[in-house]
């Protein structure tokens, strides 16, 4: 396989997830199977130049009018940030930032969070009726597809080191076209309290503003499945980084770490 050195020119966030439970790619009439999961490659500075209008708008209990609000890291999904054109995962070309948190409010219910891998990471499902054609999933199998595995060594961001990755470029499948479209979104969401340490860690202070939602959805995963899949085993050790290399400081765990290469040895990212 070609490896080639390239070195991402945009922000990541360490993938926000963990395994919970293992599931077989969907097999499609093509014989291509897909399931879901986090893209790797590309990702976004949430310091960047584009930092939202934060709301400070409470409602009559005193608590904040919205519940969910999309982080600047996650703009790099949404087609009127610039950001958006060097990322390898879902995009929203037509959809804005306003339009998707006011579907994710109207829906949210805060008995239907579930626990992600720390106690400040939580997932929410979300019926995907409301995207169009963009939430495609991006994922796999290895077998039968060898030929069309690529490689590269790459950085989220410019305080990182290189990794190895591996991946299946878009344009050797014929196209996002050809993937399924999602039946589910997995909004990932960090507590406020979370992304301001890791803001601060970062050294990108007041990227908020005076946000005051509890919680920021921080990436946006298209998929088959309402449950959490398995994370990249590289991105299980970024995670276990400190916050100033852009990990969140959570140790990783061989059970989960084992679960992970397990569903990886089988599944590539398309990007």
């Amino acid at each position: 396989m070609p490896i080639t050195m390239r070195l991402a020119p945009t922000l990541v966030l360490a993938a926000r997830a963990s395994s919970l439970l293992l599931s077989p790619p969907t097999t499609l009439p093509t014989a291509r199977a897909f399931s879901a999961q986090h893209s790797n490659r590309s990702s976004s500075n949430r310091s960047s130049n584009h930092k939202r209008n934060m709301s400070t708008e409470s409602d009559q209990d005193g608590k904040p009018a919205r519940q969910l609000v999309v982080d600047p890291f996650c703009f790099r999904q949404f087609g009127e940030h610039p950001q958006s054109g060097s990322y390898g995962g879902t995009v929203f070309s037509s959809l804005t930032v306003a339009a998707f948190e006011e579907v994710a409010n109207a829906r949210f219910r805060e008995e239907d969070l579930r626990d992600g891998y720390a106690p400040f990471c939580k997932h929410v499902f979300l019926e995907n009726d409301f995207t169009g054609d963009d939430a495609r999933v991006n994922v796999l199998p290895v077998e039968g597809n060898e030929d069309k595995i690529r490689t590269e060594y790459a950085a989220r961001n410019d305080k990182e080191l290189p990794v190895l990755q591996r991946f299946i470029p878009l344009e050797a499948v014929g196209g996002a076209e050809e993937l399924p479209r999602a039946k589910y979104l997995d909004l990932i969401l960090y507590s406020r309290d979370q992304i301001r340490k890791e803001n601060e860690s970062m050294g990108n202070e007041n990227v908020e503003g005076d946000e005051e939602a509890p919680w920021g959805i921080v990436s946006i995963k298209a998929q088959m499945e309402d449950f959490e899949l398995p994370m990249n085993p590289i991105t299980q050790m970024r995670n276990a980084l400190g916050k100033d290399q852009g990990g969140s400081g959570i140790p990783l765990t061989r059970e989960e770490y084992m679960k992970s290469v397990e569903y990886w040895t089988a599944n590539v990212n398309v990007s």
